[in-house]
């Protein structure tokens, strides 16, 4: 499986202008050669770096330290505006807010934070559009319009860290804990972009944010060959894999990519991921109502789960699926979402449900852009 070619899908339109250059696509001793081709010292590098990811500023004026005459030319060569914020749509008193982002070029990206009372976590978008072509996703339905870069990536996530740091979040002044790659674009088929996002997210400030890998979760819809690819990064990011069906006949019609790689493919990549990384895998299940949530099929994904050894490898993260509107894909009843979880325990599989956010500003990934 590890040589077959990764579906033309995958490949974003060509012919667009790239995003210009920030600092955060760069790693700390890139910046400081970017500054000497600048003309200017190396150290203003690290300066920069340091109001960038320490003290997330992002108002100029508040860069005191760096020469008034050079400034602008600074600012302009590291730090480029990537983004624009559209709206922000609030929910849970203010806890869950939710950015549209319109993009250098015009396309239209989301962005999540959800503050909880032990941690905030930021669900950023890595692709504007996504080419996988999942029927009940709204991202899917647009079809992918380009990659994201490694800065645009990173970007999302300082922004919310700039809101918990200025108290703009209910709770007091705080940090960005957790990230999620679970918004709109498949993150492994952006996979450089991707991996250089999660690098400058883990780096030690000023390098990067400082993160722990271990808060950071990278999800896919089983791209194998690069499954195993971030198995061999040494970073122990936690992996999702949304596998919302465990039998091959339905996963085809839900997940396209699995006509490439079949579920017995795909969780034995992501089996051999916890394996290497001794990190535990979470198996994500969108809940439908009459097309993936019988009882039956529990059974069964607790079966291809088993097969692999019971050391507790897997988890398993049940969605009530947040609909689009006027689609045919629905949340399942409560009444068999509980009986598909009492299921998968009965067979010592760890399950739980996840707690949706954002209903009300349509949470889903894709919805907000969609409607714009």
């Amino acid at each position: 499986m590890a040589g077959r070619a990764l579906p033309l899908v995958m490949s974003p339109p060509r012919g667009r202008a790239k995003p210009p250059r920030h600092l955060a696509d760069l790693s700390l001793p890139e910046r400081q050669e970017a500054a000497k081709e600048l003309g200017l010292p190396a150290f203003r590098a690290k300066q920069l770096s340091v109001h960038y990811f320490e003290r997330l500023v992002d108002d100029p004026e508040q860069m005191t330290d760096l020469p008034a005459v050079q400034r602008a030319d600074l600012v302009a060569g590291f730090l480029p505006e990537l983004m624009t914020s559209l709206r922000t749509l609030e929910a849970d008193k203010g806890t869950t807010r939710k950015t549209l982002w319109k993009l250098f070029d015009g396309a239209l990206v989301e962005s999540v934070l959800m503050r909880y009372p032990d941690r905030a976590t930021m669900c950023v978008s890595s692709q504007a559009g996504c080419g996988m072509a999942c029927p009940f996703c709204a991202t899917g339905q647009g079809g992918l319009q380009r990659n994201m870069s490694t800065a645009e990536i990173v970007e999302q996530v300082v922004a919310g860290a700039r809101s918990l740091a200025r108290g703009e979040v209910p709770g007091g002044p705080g940090r960005v804990s957790n990230v999620v790659f679970m918004g709109m674009g498949e993150p492994l088929a952006n996979y450089k972009a991707v991996i250089g996002a999660v690098r400058r997210l883990t780096a030690p400030a000023p390098d990067g944010l400082g993160m722990s890998a271990r808060g950071i979760t990278v999800s896919t819809v089983g791209l194998v060959p690069r499954i195993r690819q971030l198995a061999d990064e040494g970073i122990p990011v936690t992996l999702a894999l949304s596998l919302h069906a465990p039998d091959d006949e339905l996963r085809n019609e839900l997940v396209p990519i699995n006509t490439r790689f079949s579920v017995a493919e795909t969780v034995e990549a992501a089996w051999e991921y916890a394996h290497k990384t001794k990190r535990r895998v979470s198996i994500e299940y969108a809940m439908m109502r009459g097309i993936n949530d019988q009882a039956w099929r529990a059974d069964l994904l607790a079966d291809v789960l088993n097969s692999y050894g019971d050391w507790g490898w897997v988890h398993v993260n049940l969605i009530p699926l947040n609909p689009i509107e006027g689609s045919k894909w629905t949340a399942s009843d409560p009444a068999d979402e509980r009986e598909f979880v009492r299921r998968l325990e009965a067979k010592g599989i760890s399950t739980t449900v996840r707690d949706t956010r954002g209903r009300e500003i349509d949470g889903a990934c894709g919805q907000l852009a969609a409607k714009e």
